[in-house]
């Protein structure tokens, strides 16, 4: 009989196929048009796929191990699933960034920049209420987001965000035998 392996072991080869993907879509939009890598739309659209993805590879992992999953195994498959997808993710992201195309950071920060004003705008806020400085300070956050520096504290941070998600995606892939139920 062939032995279950853990959720550790079972959750690398979708996590580097998650990867992947979502590497193959950044730069996939990268070469039709740099500037869909800041929109929000782009970001719903990976985030959905994101989702399934692990959704669907989670339920695979549940039918293997017999049908059956507790909360605590699917979050460890969830949360290393979504961990090395992130890590290969960053890889990516810093390549692009520093290597391919060094001048995207600050095509995509500006854009940020533009967007959080329109955001604000769209709440009743002007930009031209700020003092000058506060712009500055602004503009100068959206661009570090995109250094390498930012990248990684971005991905420290978003270790919390992939926790978040584990647990969501836990609390829908659990399964529990209800025969041992007495």
């Amino acid at each position: 009989m062939e032995e279950n392996q853990s959720p550790f072991q079972a959750a690398v080869k979708p996590g580097v196929t998650i990867g992947l993907i979502s590497l193959a879509l950044t730069f996939i939009a990268y070469f039709i048009d740099a500037t869909l890598l800041g929109s929000a739309w782009f970001g719903l659209i990976a985030i959905v796929i994101f989702f399934a993805l692990i959704i669907y590879f989670g339920r695979q992992y549940r039918s293997e191990i017999g049908g059956f999953m507790t909360f605590g195994t699917a979050f460890n498959f969830s949360f290393i699933a979504i961990l090395i997808s992130g890590i290969i993710g960053l890889i990516g992201q810093v390549l692009l960034f520093h290597v391919i195309d060094p001048s995207l950071p600050g095509v995509l920060g500006d854009l940020a920049f533009e967007n959080s004003i329109k955001m604000m705008e769209s709440f009743g806020a002007s930009a031209d209420s700020l003092p000058p400085g506060q712009l500055e300070e602004m503009r100068a956050s959206t661009a570090k987001q995109f250094t390498l520096s930012g990248q990684l504290m971005g991905f420290g941070i978003g270790i919390i965000i992939y926790a978040i998600i584990a647990l969501i995606i836990a609390a829908i892939l659990k399964k529990r035998d209800k025969s041992l139920d007495y």
